[in-house]
């Protein structure tokens, strides 16, 4: 996507072919700033701090921090030791496990001698595979756009709220959620974006919004509690949100507010789906309520608002008195019952077993085909 005119992924290896450039997302929106990273803790923090954050984007990193660790030392106990460390720093999302898992099958069989640049290779093949699954979750997307134009009598934009930040920069490129906007925008279908602020980390006010303006996609920030309101008052045509984690009953794990959205859209009959790529998919779990594991971050997230102040100085003020307990759950899990459909690199289908049973027969062993590819 652009900035500034200029086409960037949000991650990539730098000019010495080694170490590893990235989009820092905590100086997000008010300066645009690359890291040059070189080690597997540096990976580690990026990921623990969420310089990077973003599903999809963190198995993208955790695949680059191996890389790190094994330039250094591409013995046996150097990779496992890489993937522990990784594995450690988030819980919830599940594309990193999905992105170690496949990188100790991919590098574990070979030499020390071919590890570091198999590694290499195959983080940049996650990568590139990354970019295709999220330009064609743009491209099934879009569809529902054009039908809730078709909806309105094209007399107008369509109306579409967002939560969190699904977009290119929790992705490698192109975003889930955002996928579909970017590429109705282009094809010069008139829409608006809600885009809900995200507390207590802001990162749809921070990331989605600064998105959406690089873009020059129309939008409009609101309160995380407005969108009900707006739902009430015909406001919004379709939810389109992303998922760190979804079942393989259709439960979806995302950024802390989105069961209220999906409810308020239920209670409104506002279409809610929720797009992400395979990686996102769980395929052991079915019940995510119950299993899925929910990070819970530091109380300061919520007690305290980062910003700029009017001289353009980043500042951090306390919003909270002190001696007050906090509690930071990062995400919550929306039932499948709540949701519309599921937006995938293979297109859209119920958020069930049977619905993504059709779209990935694979994944389902001994279970019939629904359809062939």
């Amino acid at each position: 996507m652009r900035v500034g005119g200029i086409a960037y992924r949000t991650i990539g290896v730098a000019s010495d072919g080694r170490s590893v450039e990235f989009i820092d997302q905590t100086k997000l929106p008010h300066r645009f700033e690359r890291l040059r990273i070189t080690t597997l803790d540096e990976a580690a923090h990026a990921i623990a701090s969420m310089q990077v954050r973003g599903a999809p984007l963190i198995g993208a990193m955790a695949a680059y921090g191996v890389c790190l660790a094994l330039h250094r030392d591409a013995s046996d106990a150097a990779l496992e030791h890489a993937i522990a460390t990784l594995r450690a720093t988030r819980p919830t999302a599940v594309n990193l496990q999905w992105a170690l898992e496949r990188c100790r099958t991919t590098l574990q069989p070979r030499s020390t001698q071919e590890r570091v640049d198999a590694a290499y290779a195959l983080a940049k093949t996650l990568c590139d595979e990354d970019v295709e699954a999220c330009a064609a979750i743009g491209r099934h997307g879009i569809a529902l756009i054009e039908d809730a134009w078709q909806r309105a009598g094209r007399a107008r934009a369509v109306n579409l709220l967002t939560h969190c930040n699904a977009g290119w920069l929790a992705t490698v490129d192109w975003g889930t959620a955002l996928a579909p906007v970017y590429l109705a925008h282009e094809r010069g279908i008139p829409l608006h974006v809600w885009v809900d602020e995200t507390r207590p980390r802001n990162q749809g006010a921070a990331l989605t919004a600064w998105e959406l303006v690089q873009h020059g996609v129309p939008h409009t920030v609101i309160a995380d509690n407005l969108g009900g309101h707006l739902m009430q008052r015909g406001q919004v045509d379709l939810c389109i949100v992303g998922s760190d984690r979804t079942t393989q009953n259709g439960d979806v794990c995302n950024k802390i507010g989105t069961y209220l959205k999906a409810l308020a859209a239920h209670d409104n009959r506002v279409p809610f789906y929720v797009a992400l790529p395979h990686s996102t998919i769980d395929w052991t779990l079915e019940d995510g309520l119950r299993e899925i594991p929910i990070e819970e971050r530091s109380g300061e997230e919520v007690s305290h608002v980062s910003g700029q102040d009017e001289r353009g100085q980043a500042c951090t003020v306390r919003i909270v008195p002190e001696g007050s307990p906090v509690a930071n759950y990062a995400f919550d899990v929306t039932p499948a019952r709540l949701i519309t459909g599921l937006i995938t690199e293979r297109g859209v289908c119920a958020a069930s077993k049977h619905g993504l049973q059709g779209l990935y027969p694979e994944k389902f062993e001994g279970a019939p085909a629904l359809f062939s590819f």
